[in-house]
């Protein structure tokens, strides 16, 4: 029953792919569509990606790190403005080729969800999309930077790398 409700939750997503490349953003929407989700929008740019936010409200967006214009960070950044953004509890997940510890760190600071390296597995992106589902975390202010709760195993708070 419960796996019948998760396929559902999947099923009923939509999905914005965040890429300037083409090849990249093919094959993150077919890992997608092999998980299951049926809505998958796409966007070139960070430009484009607001627009798409802003137009057709999507319940989660994979963004890359690297993009000309507006990057990853710097998309996260005005998407994770309450009161200025139409939608700052967006869930995101950040993709990227750079695995350095400090990325990830300013990944989570911005207010990322969930972090994958390229290439990604089509399980390992799965298993993010189920962990927003799942196990939802609400969005707070910390200092000037809005971000979801951390998690907690237990009673204790897991701190962001």
């Amino acid at each position: 029953m419960k796996s019948l409700r998760l396929h559902k939750l999947v099923e009923n997503l939509v999905v914005l792919v965040v890429d300037n490349n083409p090849y990249m953003r093919k094959l993150t929407r077919m890992m997608l569509m092999n998980a299951g989700v049926r809505a998958i929008y796409e966007a070139g740019d960070g430009v484009a990606a607001l627009e798409v936010i802003r137009g057709l409200n999507p319940d989660i967006m994979v963004l890359d790190w690297d993009m000309p214009v507006l990057n990853g960070p710097q998309v996260v950044k005005i998407v994770r403005s309450p009161g200025v953004f139409p939608k700052p509890n967006l869930p995101i997940i950040m993709l990227t080729s750079n695995a350095e510890r400090s990325r990830v760190r300013e990944a989570m600071r911005l207010g990322v969800h969930e972090f994958l390296i390229k290439p990604t597995s089509p399980q390992a992106l799965r298993d993010r999309l189920l962990s927003i589902l799942v196990k939802p975390r609400e969005m707070m202010q910390f200092g000037d930077c809005y971000v979801p709760e951390p998690r907690t195993i237990g009673a204790k708070a897991v701190a962001a790398a």
